[in-house]
């Protein structure tokens, strides 16, 4: 539960408290027993977040979706798979921002039916009675709508809808951060399996005493982008490792990267930067893998970045899916140069969102997980049973606090 004073305004003021990643409640201290004709005709909600200029968007919003309704019925459309898929998608983003915004005009509707009903009453003591008790029900609602449907105008991140590939690298600590590397796979993998995502490993290097030195995974699902760019950054563990005689208590970490998923429209790989060579895969896979060149070692020459692919049993296949996650890296290289200009330019709190970040520490200990970025410590248990989706709605509350706070800030100027 985040609590924040956002915007102070003359003997009034609005309080965001968050409690979950869907919604967010507006209060503000306006408490008065008893209506006055006076005060009806001003209402006695604050200033309303849903300004002219707020308006005029949600209308433009709802234009929009209207016309891709429309669109559905559409021949030419229905014919076309994919112009339907895509309308869909652009028809859904936009849903509940309507939906929303419709059942707030319908309420503002009821709210100034109520007061002219206060209004014509004169000495009726019943229907002034009953036109303020329905004003004090309406009021809440919009207060908390108006809330909703500014958090769903927030800036969103373009990516957040992509599927991903996430890189688990061992970092210091020897044998130790490449079992540590395997205990965060396992965790990915029981959270991954609770959304119903699924889970490919790509390409792998298993460390000598357990775990992996690296380990590169394939997610699909329902905008896991947004759940797991949370997890990018540096892990730190303080245990005493299996391999540790004495007792000690070591300190290993492991670096998180997560890559949206792109193609060629959003990076332009010139053939002419690409150095690529085939070699025998070895190991499991029959007589296929071990005597014909499947593996393929692609350099890209500009960045220095170089991946091996072993994974599959054709070397057109690996030479596919190097290609697929040299484009992912490079995306997510100017993805993160992009993301750190934008914290830089609204003074972040939440962390840079490099890979260098050092974002949680895992105390076995004190069976404590620490998030730096939140100031928070969670129980290790829920960690390590997959249960990190408190973590990742407490990052996205914090992320769209911040943004809140820029835009008051803003409005204010």
């Amino acid at each position: 539960m985040i609590l924040s004073w956002l915007k102070a305004t003359a003997g009034s003021a609005f309080l965001f408290l968050y409690l979950n990643n869907d919604y967010a409640f507006c209060f503000s201290p306006i408490a008065k027993n008893r209506l006055t004709a006076k005060s009806l005709t001003s209402s006695r909600l604050p200033m309303s977040i849903i300004d002219d200029a707020m308006n005029d968007r949600l209308l433009g919003i709802k234009r929009s979706y209207q016309a891709l309704t429309e669109r559905l019925g559409d021949p030419d459309v229905i014919a076309d798979s994919n112009l339907l898929m895509k309308i869909m998608s652009d028809r859904s983003k936009s849903e509940e921002v309507v939906l929303a915004y419709d059942e707030y005009s319908s309420l503002k509707d009821e709210l100034e039916g109520a007061k002219e009903l206060f209004q014509d009453a004169g000495d009726d003591p019943d229907l002034k009675e009953m036109a303020r008790e329905e004003i004090k029900e309406i009021e809440p609602k919009m207060a908390e709508l108006e809330s909703k449907i500014q958090l769903l105008l927030l800036p969103k991140d373009p990516n957040d809808d992509r599927n991903v590939m996430i890189e688990i690298r061992a970092g210091t600590g020897g044998s130790e951060a490449n079992i540590f590397a395997g205990d965060l796979l396992d965790v990915y993998r029981k959270y991954m399996s609770t959304n119903g995502w699924s889970v490919s490993m790509i390409d792998s290097s298993v460390g000598d005493d357990g775990g992996y030195k690296s380990v590169t995974l394939d997610v699909k699902g329902d905008s896991v982008y947004s759940k797991m760019k949370w997890e990018a950054g540096v892990h730190r563990v303080q245990r005493v490792p299996a391999t540790e005689s004495q007792g000690r208590v070591h300190t290993s970490t492991a670096t998180v990267a997560v890559m949206p998923e792109c193609d060629e429209v959003d990076v332009k790989v010139d053939p002419k930067d690409i150095e690529m060579s085939t070699m025998r895969s070895g190991g499991a896979g029959g007589q296929n893998v071990n005597k014909v060149e499947t593996a393929v070692d692609l350099l890209h020459k500009p960045t220095g970045i170089r991946i091996k692919c072993t994974q599959e049993r054709s070397q057109l296949k690996n030479k596919d899916l190097a290609m697929k996650m040299l484009m992912s890296r490079l995306y997510d290289m100017e993805n993160e140069k992009r993301e750190m200009e934008e914290r830089a330019k609204r003074g972040s709190q939440i962390g840079t969102g490099g890979r260098s970040e050092k974002i949680r520490t895992y105390n076995w200990k004190d069976s404590r997980c620490s998030d730096h970025r939140l100031g928070q410590n969670f129980p290790l248990s829920d960690f390590l049973g997959g249960d990190i989706g408190k973590i990742i709605e407490a990052m996205i509350a914090k992320d769209q606090e911040e943004k809140l706070k820029l835009l008051t800030e803003e409005s204010m100027v």
